[in-house]
């Protein structure tokens, strides 16, 4: 293969498939109220970043890389194999594929193309595993962009809190509205717009009718495509649940296909929440 697939760590892929498909990741960075920052994932692994979610008094913050983190993965992809495809983290949550475009400009290379998969978690990651397929078959990289663009415009996002409490320190709900929908045992469903942000579509009360609504939202809004694609699965500290959402979805859909479960790392992580499950197809 003559291409490098770099992904950012926002993908969520585990390690095993990052190796199974030679894809590399960049990290973006987590900083706390007390302004201890990490590489995501290279210094901070998931199951550490909700510890230290759980103390902060304030919502994580995450940077993207900057420009010459970008480039000098860039050029070392450039000179090991010739050319380069960074899968980014939808340019709706992040500035990172920005910045990466902006490296991209800096260097001057043709032969570095930057993607935006308009969407986040194993969305992206997913992304980033047809592209490394595509790239084993011998697509050229132009052919492959042409082909995630069109990947692009039927993939589907859908997810579901668990806790309001990031939302309220992230000033997207005030304290007493998310006091309320604690009490109600609301529990927010979401799903990706077109511009790779996150919209409420619905409100369900308690956990079970939450994760019971993906299910049955994941075919209506991918049809009978469900059963023959390849299905993400990101959680934060809930392992138990992605596994039981697996198995629903495939007694459900007759699914036979891979369906992959990861940790959200701190980047999605620090949006959604312990308890955060997302479904990406």
């Amino acid at each position: 293969m003559s291409l490098r697939i770099i992904t950012d760590t926002s993908c969520d892929l585990p390690d095993n498939e990052l190796k199974k498909y030679n894809i590399e990741m960049i990290p973006l960075k987590v900083t706390f109220d007390n302004g201890e920052t990490f590489l995501d994932r290279f210094e901070l692994e998931p199951a550490e970043f909700v510890k230290k979610m759980r103390l902060s008094p304030t919502l994580p913050k995450t940077s993207a890389p900057d420009p010459n983190t970008f480039i000098e993965y860039f050029e070392k992809g450039l000179k090991e194999v010739g050319e380069v495809l960074f899968v980014s983290l939808s340019s709706g949550l992040s500035s990172t594929c920005q910045t990466a475009q902006l490296a991209c400009n800096m260097l001057g290379s043709e032969k570095v193309k930057i993607f935006d998969t308009l969407t986040a978690s194993l969305g992206t990651g997913i992304m980033a595993i047809k592209a490394a397929g595509m790239a084993a078959q011998g697509l050229g990289i132009n052919n492959i962009v042409e082909q995630l663009t069109r990947i692009r415009a039927s993939r589907e996002v859908i997810f579901t809190l668990d806790t309001l409490e990031n939302v309220v320190k992230g000033g997207r709900l005030s304290r007493i509205e998310g006091l309320t929908g604690t009490l109600l045992h609301i529990k927010p469903i979401l799903r990706g717009n077109n511009q790779g942000l996150p919209e409420v579509v619905e409100k369900v009360k308690g956990r079970k009718k939450a994760m019971h609504r993906l299910v049955s939202m994941l075919g209506e809004v991918a049809g009978n495509a469900v059963k023959d694609q390849l299905i993400g699965i990101s959680h934060v500290n809930c392992e138990e649940d992605a596994v039981h959402l697996s198995e629903e979805i495939k007694d459900r859909y007759n699914s036979a296909n891979q369906i992959i479960i990861s940790e959200m790392s701190a980047t999605i992580g620090t949006y959604t929440g312990e308890g955060g499950l997302m479904i990406n197809i």
